[in-house]
């Protein structure tokens, strides 16, 4: 991985807490019109905002990362300071996320809008057909949108594909807390996740 979006070879990922003894914040009954707002793209089911409950044994440590789930990416203002405000602006818009017991603005999520056509289909996993999930993604390396930290998929629009420099900014953040699956890298050196986005 590289902070430089321009450098090769272009790599993506997906990331998750770390699988250990930590707690992660899951979202309530508005994750069911993130689903919606992300398979239809209609404004009348764009969402304005989220609820979120810790789950996890309350004397465990809470992630850095705190969202697991692949579409729908939780930032703390650490992480959105890291990976630049401008930067996830082109990738969409920051929505808070309301937390019991936590101040506003603590938690904010990527509504991540660009859906960019870049799976090279030929040597990719057939998404399967009610959830477009998608085992093994190949992506055309000039297709690949590199600038922006995040984008998603026509086929599988409801999970968030990041692009390794914005891996790496997270992680200088989280630290060992947080585990990046590699989904597909330009370097045949590098092996890609079994199931990436498999939760």
């Amino acid at each position: 991985m590289t902070s430089d979006a321009t450098h090769t070879p272009r790599a993506v990922y997906r990331p998750l807490p770390a699988l250990r003894d930590i707690r992660t914040l899951s979202l309530d009954h508005s994750l069911v019109r993130l689903k919606r707002w992300q398979i239809t793209g209609k404004p009348t089911e764009r969402p304005t905002g989220f609820g979120a409950a810790w789950g996890g044994d309350p004397d465990w440590p809470t992630a850095g990362f705190p969202s697991g789930y692949p579409g729908a990416p939780i930032l703390t203002p650490p992480l959105v300071a890291a990976l630049g405000a401008d930067r996830l602006a082109a990738a969409g818009e920051l929505l808070p996320v309301r937390v019991e017991g936590a101040e506003p603005g603590a938690y904010q999520l990527l509504l991540v809008e660009p859906v960019v056509d870049c799976l090279d289909a030929r040597h990719s996993s057939k998404p399967k057909r009610v959830t477009g999930h998608v085992k093994q993604a190949v992506f055309r390396p000039d297709a690949v949108p590199a600038e922006l930290p995040a984008f998603r998929i026509p086929q599988y629009p409801t999970a968030v594909y990041w692009n390794g420099w914005a891996v790496e900014r997270l992680g200088e953040v989280v630290g060992a807390g947080l585990e990046a699956r590699l989904v597909w890298s330009e370097d045949p050196a590098l092996v890609p996740h079994r199931d990436p986005m498999w939760l």
